[in-house]
């Protein structure tokens, strides 16, 4: 299994799906990869060679964004927003949905599971 910063890629797909699993590397830049290695995209990723992987890995490191400082990036971002405390901070601290969805009814892929709050005692029970 070829390795590409860090990342086991596989074996058996072709160059530009393999490409994929790495965090922050879509079809778009998986064929720009392929282009600027001088890469077949149909070639499976098991017979890419040592020199091959190697430009890889470096276009990878100097030209994109990817995996490790990505990740770091975007947590930084959102740390960013909690710590001036503006709105979509706060939503991403409560964890609730950031973009303006509605939240009366779904939203319960942010929210978890629904929480039953006991219901009130009826007018009737207090005379």
């Amino acid at each position: 299994m070829p390795r590409l910063l860090g990342v086991d890629i596989p074996n058996d797909k072709k160059t530009v799906y393999s490409l994929q699993y790495l965090y922050g590397v879509g079809p778009k830049v998986a064929r720009e990869l392929c282009l600027k290695a001088g890469i077949d995209q149909d070639k499976p990723a098991r017979d890419l060679n040592d020199q091959e992987l190697g430009m890889l890995n470096t276009l990878l490191e100097r030209d994109y964004t990817v995996e490790g400082p990505l990740r770091r990036q975007l947590s930084q971002s959102i740390n960013r927003l909690r710590d001036i405390k503006c709105y979509r901070g706060i939503r991403h601290r409560l964890g609730l949905p950031v973009r303006g969805q509605r939240t009366r009814t779904n939203a319960r892929t942010r929210k978890g599971p629904r929480k039953t709050v006991a219901g009130k005692k009826g007018v009737k029970d207090l005379r």
